[in-house]
């Protein structure tokens, strides 16, 4: 793939003339819950496939999810690679120092005492995000 998936996302909805915010704003409360219902959709389509299968539709509702996030991301004007890249930073400090790895029953990597959340406010501060009431 030569674009990213925001890169691609983007060119979607300015073809089809769809919302897309350059930095980071509050959408109305009907386009948030749009937005809301698709990603809904798709993540309903993926828990469904993924236990019933095939491999390749499963493969297409989980980019169908990604494409709608992206979309999402766009709509409200947040540079979702960056957010990406800071749960990423954060996720990693879940590996202790030692190296140590702390799992739940199911697998899940649990945090850990050296865990250092994410700072998403931050992220979107750095995009052009001005909280409201502060």
């Amino acid at each position: 793939m030569s674009q990213s998936p925001a890169a691609l996302v983007r060119e979607f909805h300015r073809a089809f003339g769809l919302d897309a915010r350059s930095s980071p704003t509050e959408v109305s409360p009907e386009l948030a819950a749009h937005r809301g219902e698709l990603l809904a959709e798709e993540a309903a389509e993926v828990a469904e496939v993924s236990v019933e299968g095939p491999l390749d539709r499963l493969a297409h509702e989980l980019a169908d999810v990604v494409y709608v996030a992206y979309g999402t991301a766009l709509v409200h004007g947040i540079d979702l690679d960056a957010v990406l890249a800071e749960i990423h930073r954060s996720n990693m400090t879940k590996l202790g120092p030692d190296g140590q790895i702390a799992h739940r029953a199911d697998g899940k990597v649990l945090k850990g005492e050296h865990y250092d959340a994410p700072d998403i406010p931050a992220v979107l501060r750095r995009q052009g995000w001005e909280p409201s009431g502060g």
